[in-house]
């Protein structure tokens, strides 16, 4: 029987510390460039039939509002109330589009990544599994 603990873990060469701490390098460097592909993308989301649209970035900015003439029944309290609902309602369409593309471009990336006990930013106690510490 031999003496190192390790031999069992990968065979006569033992477990290779390098190979799986380059491996999760390389996982982390192209979720980082998916993060920022995604960061640079925009997303619309819209509601009452185009009314009022948003634009949001992949990283959940808001750079612009369009409503359609259509959205505002008039300027009292109430129509302006409701065309405040209706841009949230917008905002909200335009975060679910981003999460779900977010899910599409990081989720196979994130989940990915080997839990290595803590080591920063990558996975270990207290993180979700496939959750980074960026």
């Amino acid at each position: 029987m031999s003496q190192n603990p390790f031999d069992a873990l990968g065979g006569a060469g033992g477990l290779d510390l390098g190979a799986l701490l380059q491996q999760a390098q390389q996982m982390q460097d192209q979720l980082h460039d998916a993060q920022q592909r995604l960061a640079e993308t925009t997303v619309d989301g819209s509601v009452a039939g185009g009314a009022v649209t948003v634009t949001v970035t992949g990283a959940g900015e808001l750079t612009a509002v369009k409503i359609g003439p259509d959205a505002l029944d008039g300027t009292d309290a109430e129509a302006l109330a409701d065309l405040g609902d209706l841009v949230v309602a917008a905002f909200r369409d335009a975060r679910a589009k981003v999460d779900e593309l977010a899910e599409q471009m990081l989720g196979p990336l994130a989940g990915g990544l080997p839990d290595v006990g803590g080591l920063p930013g990558l996975g270990g106690p207290g993180q979700a599994p496939g959750q980074l510490g960026f």
